[in-house]
């Protein structure tokens, strides 16, 4: 493969901070608003909540919902941006709290997950929680259409993952049934969090469209780039443990385009240890190896800068702003943690 040399020096990496800067006084909002929200006087109910809340994270999905209300114009006084944000995170922190349940992870945020700490049924019970808190700041922005795109979205997500178990440990699975999932339990949310910004703001038409399309594609991007990470990042930096989706048996896009390209003894050892979980000492080093290989690794994060064009091209109906400029920068940021 040959190596492109920049003649402009080195590349500064891309970041969120643009992003967070520009919001930060919304993301402000946000984190109080979360903290007002998880109150109960059930006492497990806060500290579990807070365990993984409050563990903080790059909080993207909700700073886009705020960042999409104000690439339109959302000017308002009100705090219905701030509820909606709110709710999205409550979204993807109730459907985390179930995951790790039933993927038994023991890491999240580079922490030991709630399920670790708390037990299976607990975490499972203020997952419960979190989804019902955030119908309650739905039902509160008063907005039916904003209601019909956040739970669509809710059950999209749960669609995606029950998609994804049943297609647990099944080799066969093709790269269309992944992309279906993908989109489902990760793209899916990005996309209602991105739209429900416009909506709030006012902006129902090709604004709206426009701002469903960027969160739909960054999410594909997002997911297929943590994909890749599994077999390539550094524990420390990714904040879960290092192949993890080859012990769990977890059908991803570098398993599926290494099973595909390999020869029949590779298969085998891909049969062996996804299908049967019938895994031995160096099988996760032998897994790096025929990835890297048959290029599963690269072929990955080239479909991801592919979606991530597709996201950028998606504001080009808006104009040139400070914001607009941190958006497609956050869109190089999910992309460029795979280096």
């Amino acid at each position: 493969m040959a190596t492109v040399v920049s003649l402009e020096g080195k590349r500064k990496s891309p970041s969120l901070e643009p992003l967070l800067r520009l919001c930060a006084d919304d993301m402000s909002r946000v984190d109080r608003e979360i903290v007002v929200r998880m109150r109960s006087p059930v006492a497990l109910i806060p500290e579990l909540a807070n365990h993984l809340v409050g563990a903080g994270g790059k909080r993207m999905r909700p700073l886009l919902t705020v960042a999409a209300a104000r690439l339109c114009g959302y000017g308002d006084d009100s705090d219905r941006h701030i509820k909606l944000a709110t709710c999205v995170e409550f979204i993807h922190s109730a459907t985390l709290l179930h995951d790790d349940v039933v993927d038994v992870s023991a890491l999240r945020r580079g922490k030991p997950t709630a399920n670790t700490v708390y037990g299976d049924k607990a975490s499972v019970l203020v997952g419960d929680f979190l989804f019902t808190r955030a119908f309650e700041l739905m039902v509160e922005v008063g907005s039916l259409d904003v209601l019909g795109v956040l739970s669509n979205a809710s059950s999209t997500i749960a669609e995606g993952e029950v998609l994804q178990l049943v297609s647990q440990r099944d080799i066969s699975t093709p790269e269309a049934t992944y992309l279906e999932i993908i989109k489902a339990k990760t793209a899916k949310l990005f996309a209602a969090a991105s739209e429900v910004g416009a909506m709030v703001a006012g902006r129902n038409g090709p604004e709206r469209v426009a701002l469903q399309s960027f969160g739909m594609n960054l999410g594909i991007a997002f997911q297929l780039v943590d994909d890749a990470l599994d077999y390539s990042g550094r524990e420390a930096k990714l904040g879960k443990s290092v192949g993890d989706d080859f012990r769990e048996g977890k059908i991803t896009l570098p398993v599926i385009l290494a099973f595909l390209r390999g020869g029949a003894v590779d298969r085998e050892f891909w049969k062996r240890t996804i299908e049967k979980l019938d895994q031995r000492e160096g099988d996760l080093e032998q897994a790096y190896s025929l990835i890297e290989r048959h290029s599963a690794l690269s072929d990955t994060l080239e479909r991801a800068r592919h979606y991530g064009a597709m996201a950028r091209d998606a504001l080009g109906l808006f104009p040139s702003t400070p914001l607009k400029s941190a958006l497609l920068e956050a869109v190089d940021f999910a992309i460029d943690r795979a280096h």
